[in-house]
């Protein structure tokens, strides 16, 4: 979409599709040929092995006063009212990557309460907690924007965003977004 709208940008990504605006591999290991305006992180640091390493990569990546707009996950704000209320509301079985029911179906088969699975889960799988990854955010940028909202939303059986916005409102469930920009402070 950026490179439609005129954008010189890439894609980097262990999954990345095929194409020569794409790199199949994980930032740490991506050697930019440039300082870039803006870096943009969408539901991946949650993932990396060394949250402090990405993130110094970077704040070395961005040219001085560089953007860095982060949409990310706060796996803690998964809690068992928000995990239910998804659950409630999966799509039928699919071939496409499902992961909110194989979190569901894995967490009735452990026989654990869903904080105890989720924890496991969530360390088994090396994830950053949303508020340590503000945290760090905070340590190396300064923040421009910072709110937090509907998450599930996309990979649910006729939810939209706005359903979703409407259910935090009420207090049925927590918000599980983070949205973020900051700006380098390299110069």
């Amino acid at each position: 979409m950026l490179r439609s709208a005129g954008y010189d940008a890439v894609g980097v990504d262990p999954e990345a599709p095929d194409g020569p605006e794409y790199h199949r591999t994980e930032f740490e290991r991506y050697e930019m040929p440039r300082p870039a305006s803006a870096i943009v992180a969408c539901t991946s640091l949650h993932h990396v092995a060394d949250l402090g390493e990405v993130l110094g990569r970077v704040e070395a990546g961005l040219v001085p006063g560089g953007a860095l707009v982060v949409v990310e996950w706060a796996r803690e704000r998964f809690d068992d009212a928000t995990a239910r209320w998804c659950f409630d509301r999966l799509p039928s079985p699919s071939g496409d990557h499902d992961w909110l029911r194989h979190r569901r179906d894995e967490w009735q088969d452990s026989g654990m309460p869903w904080e105890g699975y989720c924890r496991a889960w969530a360390e088994e799988e090396g994830m950053h907690e949303g508020q340590h990854i503000l945290r760090e955010l905070s340590a190396r940028f300064d923040q421009r924007f910072l709110a937090a909202g509907p998450f599930f939303f996309a990979d649910l059986a006729g939810v939209s965003e706005e359903d979703e916005r409407a259910a935090i409102a009420a207090g049925e469930i927590q918000a599980g977004r983070i949205d973020y920009v900051g700006r380098s402070r390299n110069s």
